[in-house]
């Protein structure tokens, strides 16, 4: 029996099949190849084709049945997560009316901030946790300001993990963590956010109904079957945002334990069972995967957009020929903590949450021609991209959130020593590194859903942990030093 977990990402579509009963890796596939496109067709702006998603879907199934040679009636369960706050719109007939307006795109930053003070405030906070920001109903609130006539047609909303289940299902339905990812949830009253709704115009017809996080929300129709290469029947049984369910694959589930990624985006998010948020919603409180009216569990969200992108930029244009990440870490191993005074802010990926919606873009600054080498633009970017998450991370304390041991997938920025061990030092926590991605907690998470396991402890009998790094004390000076420059030279462009 096995489980199949999809990870719809931003770069890439990754899907896992995992033994159900060892919870060892049968297979995994990525796909495409290359990074899928962001259209950009204005400064600011960031879409992609559902369709893409899609199709990548289907391609990463089919090569995962032919490496793992495994019938289609033994796969059990089908577990789904996404990149988050992304907007997808379909008419009557289920047909996307635009591309997706996905999570780093700009442009519905003056709408939230309309909505919010028409909301007020303090109401916002009260009932939502956050302001309206850039997230999904923001967006929704700018189709409706600047495209009418594909306002007029939208049938339904979605996020891309719905449509994606829903392309499977031929069902068009959401969560509740969904509705608060987007701003569409009222965390006071526990029911969809009328005020949000009301603050934009916008019916409440628009969204999905909801399905719980872990249940079968749909089984795969015949059509959607035969493209996929499975059986039909095969239930849908988890979905979740990609940072709850990042959180959720490495088990953390309990107040106080924090989880960490740092793919495209880098993101910190630490569990609580209390309604709190930061007053100027630089980070942000959303349901958490294993929320319940009786024991209520909320995710605080510190999101960087600028992190493996901008480290995928330097190997795309500043790196020589074949000089892939491992060079890039070994060259910048040869550079001392600090970069010799080189500070880059990493801050090129949109408008930045913890910066209070602000688009600074990324700059280089202390630039020295007679001292500094490419390798040090390659520490530089690692350390910026640490010392932005710690910024963010002072937030999070000030909230009263204690980082004393954070827990990540050996994977993406993790992989480069340097960052790893810049990110325990500047932060003063333990970084705890397990064998585990975002795919394969939806593939647990397919199992839970199913009833294939009985409870969380039997979900992640097969954890393990690879690798812990402890912050260095003989360079916890010299980070310290490094990190003050850096701060300075942020809030002078601000």
């Amino acid at each position: 029996m096995y489980l199949l977990g999809y990870d719809i990402g931003t770069s890439s579509i990754k899907a896992t099949l995992m033994d159900a009963a060892t919870q060892q890796v049968a297979a995994t596939a990525t796909c495409p190849k290359k990074e899928m496109e962001i259209l950009a067709p204005q400064s600011g702006w960031a879409e992609q084709h559902p369709e893409s998603w899609w199709q990548n879907v289907k391609a990463a199934t089919a090569e995962i049945l032919a490496v793992a040679k495994v019938a289609p009636v033994d796969v059990a369960a089908i577990g789904i997560t996404y990149q988050m706050h992304g907007l997808v719109c379909v008419d009557k007939n289920k047909n996307v009316l635009r591309p997706s307006i996905i999570w780093c795109d700009s442009r519905a930053v003056g709408v939230g901030r309309s909505a919010a003070e028409k909301i007020g405030p303090d109401k916002c906070l009260a009932h939502l946790l956050n302001y309206p920001g850039n997230f999904t109903a923001a967006k929704l609130g700018w189709v409706k300001q600047n495209e009418p006539d594909v306002y007029r047609q939208i049938h339904k909303i979605m996020l891309p993990g719905d449509y994606i289940a829903m392309k499977m299902t031929d069902r068009i339905v959401t969560t509740v963590s969904g509705l608060s990812e987007g701003i569409l949830w009222d965390f006071k009253d526990a029911k969809v956010a009328d005020l949000v709704l009301d603050a934009f115009g916008i019916s409440p017809d628009l969204l999905a109904p909801t399905v719980d996080t872990f249940a079968n929300q749909g089984e795969l129709t015949s059509a959607a079957a035969a493209e996929l290469g499975l059986k039909a029947g095969t239930p849908i049984a988890y979905r979740a945002g990609d940072q709850p369910n990042n959180a959720f694959s490495l088990n953390v589930l309990n107040p106080g334990e924090i989880a960490a990624t740092a793919g495209t985006s880098g993101v910190v998010y630490g569990i609580g069972d209390q309604p709190n948020y930061d007053p100027k919603s630089r980070v942000n409180t959303f349901i958490h995967v294993n929320n319940t009216p009786k024991t209520p569990r909320n995710g605080v969200l510190l999101c960087l957009n600028g992190t493996g992108i901008l480290n995928s930029w330097l190997k795309h244009n500043v790196a020589a020929p074949g000089e892939d990440y491992p060079q890039m870490n070994d060259a910048a191993a040869k550079v001392p903590v600090g970069s010799a005074g080189l500070a880059i802010l990493p801050f090129g990926n949109g408008a930045e949450r913890i910066l209070e919606n602000e688009n600074i873009g990324a700059s280089i600054h202390n630039l020295n021609f007679n001292v500094h080498t490419r390798a040090h633009v390659f520490r530089a970017a690692q350390e910026g991209i640490v010392f932005a998450l710690n910024y963010g991370l002072d937030i999070m304390r000030n909230m009263g959130i204690v980082v004393d041991t954070v827990r990540a997938g050996s994977a993406n920025m993790f992989l480069s020593p340097i960052f790893a061990s810049a990110f325990a030092t500047t932060t003063g926590a333990r970084v705890e590194l397990y064998n585990t991605d975002g795919s394969q907690g939806a593939a647990r998470g397919a199992g839970i859903g199913a009833g294939i396991y009985k409870d969380y402890p039997a979900a992640f009998a097969g954890l393990k942990r690879t690798r812990t790094i402890d912050p260095d004390p003989a360079q916890a000076g010299a980070y310290k030093a490094a990190y003050a420059t850096w701060l300075k030279t942020l809030e002078s462009q601000l």
